[in-house]
């Protein structure tokens, strides 16, 4: 039962609904990953066939909407009205929808209606034409099936649900339903995307960084933190895990044929990574990369860093263009902190004129010249690990 003091949420899930037998443990990741958000909150949360239901006291409404946006794996979301499951009750709240819509400006409307449960006695186009008809004749607002000011829903379920404005949610799966990965985190556009898109499909991440003292600045490190601190909201927490770099790439930049360096650097990342994910027990590498973006994410360079890797690498981002990139930063938040002018390792030692189809033979030969190991084990063993909470920002 509802208490008078509390405001009501109707949520829609989405891909959810495809599992089968193991339906419920998706679903339970789902409330305990929304309980995370709202734990002083304290709200009860049901879901039950592709809806979930939020109850929370009014105190906690900014609150509650703010962690309904942030929430993957949900499609949309409404505050919305219960009512009892007879044509009266539903025609009071609708009624009532329609009287708030007015007075903040809204001029026309539609009925949009899903009978669920299939007891109730009327179909769901009897009920948008018998509300809607009501709603109509009282002068409240004007019928447009077309190109209305507001759509009025009505659901008919254990009870009736009536809601107005709707919310898009950020789909996919529950974060944490499907395994951990390790997100090779820059301080670009690119990796922070890619991890998103990551989070979205269940994975839980933690964040590996290279910093270069005194070539890169404290503050292209706190860019990295900001960014780490942006995608934990989303996958509930996690760790970064900053490796100092200079040393390696100082040997780099001594012993390595210069066409060679940026591709070097990669593998020497790629080795630390496959010490840090086994650490944690991450199932796989995550990188930013874009078929052909640069140098280095050719085809054939590709190959080569992969042949380096303990686990899986997974490129969201492999046939996605710069622009598609940029325009999905702006929308999880990462845009602004990546423009900020400090640039990262990479970019600090990127030769003049990098291979671009490099043969891996030729990369094993130069790298197992480089004599290197040493010194990667050295850095991973001096990281410095900064723990994330995952709270609403």
């Amino acid at each position: 039962m509802q208490a008078m003091d509390d405001v009501f949420y109707l949520a829609k899930i989405g891909e959810i609904n495809l599992k089968k037998g193991n339906l419920r443990e998706f679903e339970a990741r789902l409330s305990q990953n929304l309980q995370f958000y709202l734990a002083d909150a304290k709200p009860k949360i049901r879901v039950r066939a592709g809806r979930m239901y939020i109850s929370v006291k009014k105190e906690f409404r900014e609150k509650t909407e703010r962690a309904l946006n942030t929430l993957i794996g949900i499609t949309g979301w409404a505050e919305a009205v219960p009512a009892e499951k007879n044509m009266e009750a539903i025609a009071d709240a609708v009624r009532t929808k329609a009287i708030h819509a007015q007075q903040n400006g809204c001029k026309t409307f539609m009925i949009e209606s899903r009978r669920a449960d299939k007891n109730f006695p009327l179909s769901s186009y009897e009920i948008s034409a018998e509300i809607g008809g009501l709603i109509h004749t009282a002068g409240t607002l004007k019928t447009d099936v077309h190109n209305p000011d507001i759509i009025i829903s009505i659901e008919i379920r254990e009870k009736a649900f009536i809601y107005g404005l709707q919310h898009k949610g950020r789909r996919g799966l529950p974060c944490g339903s499907s395994g951990r990965g390790l997100l090779l985190l820059s301080g670009g556009i690119d990796s922070p995307v890619a991890g998103y898109k990551m989070l979205t499909r269940g994975m839980k991440l933690d964040y590996l960084y290279f910093h270069s003292h005194p070539y890169t600045s404290p503050e292209a490190q706190k860019k990295v933190e900001t960014l780490a601190s942006i995608l934990a909201v989303y996958g509930l927490g996690g760790y970064l895990n900053i490796v100092s770099f200079t040393k390696v790439q100082q040997h780099l930049k001594e012993k390595c044929p210069e066409p060679y360096l940026t591709l070097m650097m990669r593998i020497c990342m790629i080795k630390i990574a496959n010490m840090t994910a086994r650490s944690i027990n991450a199932k796989c590498l995550v990188t930013g990369e874009s078929l052909a973006q640069v140098a280095s994410q050719t085809i054939e360079n590709l190959t080569v860093t992969n042949s380096y890797a303990k686990l899986p690498v997974f490129r969201p981002l492999i046939g996605t263009d710069k622009e598609e990139i940029t325009d999905a930063a702006k929308k999880i938040g990462t845009y602004e902190t990546s423009i900020l002018p400090y640039e990262d390792c990479c970019v600090m030692f990127s030769p003049k004129h990098p291979v671009l189809h490099a043969k891996l033979s030729d990369a094993e030969d130069i790298f197992a010249r480089l004599k290197i190991e040493a010194l990667l084990d050295a850095a991973y063993s001096e990281k410095n690990t900064i723990k994330f909470t995952g709270n609403l920002l």
